[in-house]
């Protein structure tokens, strides 16, 4: 690129040179800048794009997203918006290649965002909690696995993949107790877990968005009290690009500031 080498090959492997780091740093900002220009030239040609992109993390998409998109008549002027719901990982990697304008996601204080801080900004819109369930005894409905006895119990685990088993893996009360776990499953979806929970097969930290129905239920119940310190709250956020956005979308946008938590 301009005669400056981006990568460095040795016996150990390819590595980034200076140039490489540099160029990299500023490869999202330069995708951002040209989706923005794609989309202000189709704008100004009368082609406007039908929708706005969001991109969820599975459990919020299911949970949240369309309480978010009807709760006020200014957002549903908008019209349609097209939403791309995955893993974390994939989220940040759309809103890093600008492929989304917006990200929902779950974040907690001690959970690593691979988003660059100069690059992105973000507004809390809701709070949740991570809550550790199972399945309830059906004679005396508490649950198969009370892990405050400090008793060995199955474990269903969000995959790395997972902004929620980030958070999880960062969570200092639920390390103390990683030698009462047995890992059974892993899987990138909460929905997954949350069925494996209903079915009996193990203990899983799922959102209590998520949950909210099967609580009611009675098909799952808590597996710790929440003064045992395995209740982990957590924030809802919306994140956008720090660079200017289509019309459409910074007006969105100043919709949701308006109506932050």
């Amino acid at each position: 690129m301009g005669g400056y080498a981006l990568f460095e090959r040795s016996k150990r492997g390819v590595t980034l040179t200076k140039a490489g780091e540099v160029f990299t740093d500023q490869l999202p900002e330069l995708i951002h800048s040209l989706y923005t220009l794609k989309s202000d030239t189709l704008e100004a040609a009368g082609n406007k794009q039908p929708s706005l992109v969001f991109s969820a993390t599975h459990a919020l998409s299911f949970s949240f997203v369309p309480h978010l998109l009807k709760q006020s008549d200014k957002i549903a002027k908008f019209g349609s918006f097209r939403l791309l719901s995955d893993s974390l990982n994939a989220c940040e990697k759309m809103m890093r290649q600008g492929d989304s304008q917006f990200l929902l996601c779950h974040h907690h204080p001690h959970m690593h965002l691979n988003l660059n801080k100069n690059n992105f900004m973000s507004i809390r819109l809701g709070f949740d909690t991570l809550i550790p369930f199972s399945k309830p005894d059906s004679e005396t409905l508490k649950p198969l696995w009370n892990i405050n006895n400090k008793i060995q119990f199955p474990y269903l685990s969000f995959s790395s993949q997972s902004g929620l088993g980030r958070i999880i893996a960062n969570t200092a009360s639920i390390n103390r107790i990683t030698h009462n776990i047995n890992v059974a499953f892993v899987a990138d979806l909460a929905a997954t877990l949350l069925a494996m929970v209903r079915s009996g097969d193990g203990v899983a930290w799922i959102p209590q968005s998520l949950a909210r129905q099967d609580i009611e239920a009675k098909t799952i119940v808590t597996a710790a009290e929440k003064e045992s310190n395995l209740w982990v709250p957590i924030e809802i956020r919306l994140y956008r690009p720090a660079k200017r956005m289509p019309p459409d979308a910074e007006e969105l946008w100043e919709i949701f500031v308006e109506e932050q938590i």
